[in-house]
């Protein structure tokens, strides 16, 4: 789960610099870090629902 979170994270960064650097293209930039922040934003409440020193399967 983890893993996929760190590859939705870098694409979404990667989309987010890609909007930046091509002019006229700013609503990518701004949808790059709506998704970037929800995923993190996922992952963190995601991480905090696991009770600390359980390791899941």
């Amino acid at each position: 789960m983890v893993r996929i979170i760190l590859w939705l994270l870098a694409a979404w960064l990667v989309i987010t610099v890609a909007g930046a650097v091509i002019k006229g293209v700013f609503w990518l930039a701004i949808v790059g870090g709506v998704l970037f922040l929800g995923t993190a934003a996922y992952g963190a409440i995601k991480s905090s629902k696991r009770p600390k020193g359980i390791k899941g399967p």
